[in-house]
């Protein structure tokens, strides 16, 4: 399961890269839903990008991103005070006398502080770190999808709801952030053949078993035990994803766009790591079909898949 990856979030690096237009309206709603929506998690480079741009249509999710900024500083210095308060507490009792539960206070404040000034001083920073366009598991991203003629850039929450079904959908299917190759024409029939994007990745992220990636069995007494693999194209480009998504109305919550990545059988590289599934990076000159799936037979969308975009993967133990 690909469960994390460094996405390209520079909607005009976007735009020019892949012939896309921004959905700027989607982008909007997303921006000022946040506000009140803490279920609504975006990059912090996504903010960073689109605060950089001099387009007039970024204008109205500027406003939303500034006044998040806002929000979010009174929140962390509230909190800041709280904890500064908490630690001046404990050392204080520390000073009289040792307790298991002063120290523990000390160290949880001193670690929390320090997480929020750093939060504070990121804030406002222009500069973009690789960590700051990793998603996760119900992270928004940008995904490039085809709307006729068209390519549009649009914000899509990684963990795909299927149309017709409830909002507790998520908690029963926590996985379907990937689509199974496998499971196009099953569970995924009501998007495969219909609902096709692409996500712009730089690399991926697996957890692997440590005795597996070692090759070697558990010893007596021995529990598995897991550790993050970074998974890079070794041709240096980043990668086109293959997607499924959907769009989804209903009662109980706002309209969802969101989207799962294809994955399947791993290249030999991918499998000797220890790891049984592998994103499709679809070759760039295939995108225009992938994304007009209509327009081609099943037996192309088939051919597309099977023709990798990644020549080989290279892997290190992630940070």
């Amino acid at each position: 399961m690909c469960y994390s990856a460094l996405v390209r979030q520079d909607l005009q690096w976007l735009t020019k890269r892949y012939g896309a237009e921004i959905a700027w309206e989607i982008f909007e709603e997303l921006f000022l839903r946040r506000l009140d929506d803490p279920d609504v998690k975006l990059c912090r480079a996504l903010d960073v990008f689109v605060m950089r741009m001099e387009d007039e249509r970024a204008l109205k999710s500027q406003t939303y991103i500034e006044q998040y900024r806002v929000q979010q500083a009174h929140a962390w210095e509230q909190e800041l005070f709280e904890q500064r308060t908490r630690l001046t507490t404990a050392q204080r009792k520390l000073a009289k006398k040792e307790t298991k539960e002063a120290r523990k206070n000390e160290r949880i404040a001193t670690d929390k502080i320090a997480t929020l000034s750093t939060k504070l001083t990121t804030l406002r920073n222009d500069e973009v770190d690789t960590r700051d366009t990793r998603i996760f598991r119900m992270t928004y991203a940008p995904v490039i999808v085809g709307e006729g003629e068209r390519r549009m850039i649009r914000p899509m929450r990684y963990l795909c709801r299927l149309p017709g079904t409830p909002p507790g959908f998520d908690e029963k299917y926590p996985g379907i952030y990937n689509a199974r190759r496998d499971s196009l024409n099953a569970f995924w029939a009501p998007l495969y053949k219909r609902n096709h994007g692409i996500l712009v990745a730089d690399c991926f992220f697996e957890k692997v078993e440590r005795h597996v990636y070692e090759r070697r069995e558990l010893v007596a007494g021995e529990r598995p035990s897991f550790f993050d693999l970074r998974f890079d194209p070794n041709s240096g480009e980043p990668m086109t994803i293959a997607c499924v998504w959907a769009h989804w109305t209903g009662e109980g919550g706002p309209a969802l766009d969101s989207f799962a990545a294809i994955t399947d059988d791993p290249p030999p590289e991918v499998l000797a790591t220890g790891h049984t599934r592998c994103v499709i990076p679809v070759k760039e000159e295939n995108v225009k079909e992938w994304l007009s799936p209509g327009k081609v037979g099943e037996w192309r969308l088939e051919e597309i898949l099977s023709e990798r975009g990644v020549p080989y993967f290279e892997h290190r133990i992630a940070a």
